[in-house]
């Protein structure tokens, strides 16, 4: 690597943030003062940044990013000009960022650049905005959202006024649906969920960007029981360390089984596939999988196919998951041994045991003679005789 004269760099951002609260730093970013992107790509930093100049460091492979600007020309969170330049502070780069906790940098000694109080609020536990400039971008509403569900911490009644401006100003209708789910997604995997949720509600926000989810909430707790239900179903996910399918498909039982307006969700939101399925699952047989434990043989058979689980076993475990989490967000007591979840897969593993292409062939093990057109009935009927407990594949 070449050095850059007049070239400084500093961690800044998450990084310095999540070392001030003594959580691992997984990502460190950096600031470039001094340097144009010529400059960098001499010695030796690789470009990467699209809308402004990015580069990986050619050993660490980390990001180094040249201190800029920001100017609002238009709506939404894509309606900025840049100016990237030599002459642009770390301080002028800072002021663009949302939040004080994550406007602060470190140099290469260690010491703390903090021009707008970060420390001070992340020792208050507060979320607070740089300047301003917050209301620009919409984006900033759910990154506090998703903030508070992660840290747990209050926010500024001066951000929170800002943030229902933004909902005011018409600035969140603009946010495109991969950048909503990018967030989404992020809260819902943070330790408090529902939190994200109850911020977005608070200022205006959630009845915009969610509709659907038929959650409402008043001061920051919710305000009726289907909500109370999926926040502490959330809670619940979020202990057990439920993957991002099973949070998405509690997050939409807010809806209670509307599988039109969980569809439009998905739709409008682009969501991946697998949540999608997940929920569409829960909201058609999240009700009967609650119950398994008292069905009988025929109607288990009937859930497992439903649920596609022959095939793809583990949407049955996603649902069983969902199912779960709904009985304890309505005051059940949580048990490693979850009833039906236990009904269900011993179950699925007895009617799993039949020999299927014994059946299908036709040999003695399937019944001594060729299944024809009706091996799929026969399949059905050796597998409910298998839940019964009885002999015999015809």
């Amino acid at each position: 690597m070449r050095p850059v004269r007049g070239m400084k760099s500093y961690v800044v951002g998450g990084a310095v943030r999540d070392e001030f609260l003594g959580l691992p730093v997984r990502d460190r970013d950096h600031v470039v003062i001094g340097a144009t992107p010529q400059e960098m790509e001499r010695a030796g930093y690789k470009p990467v940044g699209r809308d402004f100049p990015v580069f990986l460091h050619p050993v660490s492979k980390e990001e180094y990013a040249l201190a800029r600007t920001e100017r609002k020309v238009g709506l939404g969170y894509k309606g900025f000009t840049v100016y990237a330049a030599p002459d642009v502070t770390l301080e002028q780069d800072l002021a663009r960022r949302d939040l004080t906790i994550n406007a602060m940098a470190r140099d290469d000694s260690g010491a703390l650049v903090d021009p707008f109080g970060g420390a001070r609020d992340l020792e208050a536990r507060l979320l607070r905005h740089v300047s301003p400039a917050f209301v620009e971008d919409p984006v900033r509403i759910l990154r506090v959202a998703r903030f508070a569900a992660r840290f747990g911490f209050a926010i500024a009644p001066e951000t929170q006024a800002l943030m229902r401006e933004i909902v005011a100003r018409g600035e969140a209708d603009a946010l495109v649906a991969e950048r909503v789910w990018q967030e989404v997604s992020k809260g819902l995997m943070e330790r408090d969920p529902a939190r994200m949720f109850a911020v977005l509600d608070g200022c205006g926000a959630l009845a915009r960007l969610a509709p659907e989810l038929g959650l409402h909430f008043r001061d920051d707790k919710p305000a009726d029981d289907a909500t109370r239900i999926v926040v502490f179903a959330l809670g619940f996910a979020a202990v057990a360390g439920m993957s991002l399918p099973v949070r998405f498909a509690i997050l939409l039982r807010g809806a209670r089984g509307d599988v039109a307006s969980i569809e439009k969700f998905c739709e409008r939101l682009r969501t991946p596939a697998e949540c999608r399925d997940a929920a569409l699952l829960a909201a058609r047989l999240v009700a009967e999988a609650r119950i398994a434990d008292t069905l009988d043989p025929k109607a288990l058979l009937a859930l497992l196919e439903s649920a596609d689980a022959f095939r793809r076993s583990e949407r049955l475990g996603e649902l069983l998951l969902v199912a779960e989490a709904e009985s304890v967000g309505e005051g059940a007591e949580s048990t490693p041994h979850y009833a039906p979840r236990r009904a269900m897969l011993d179950a699925l593993e007895l009617a799993r045991n039949v020999d299927t292409a014994a059946i299908a062939r036709g040999d003695a093990a399937g019944g001594g003679k060729p299944a024809g057109p009706d091996v799929g009935r026969r399949i059905r009927e050796a597998r409910l005789a298998a839940l019964r407990g009885t002999a015999g594949n015809t």
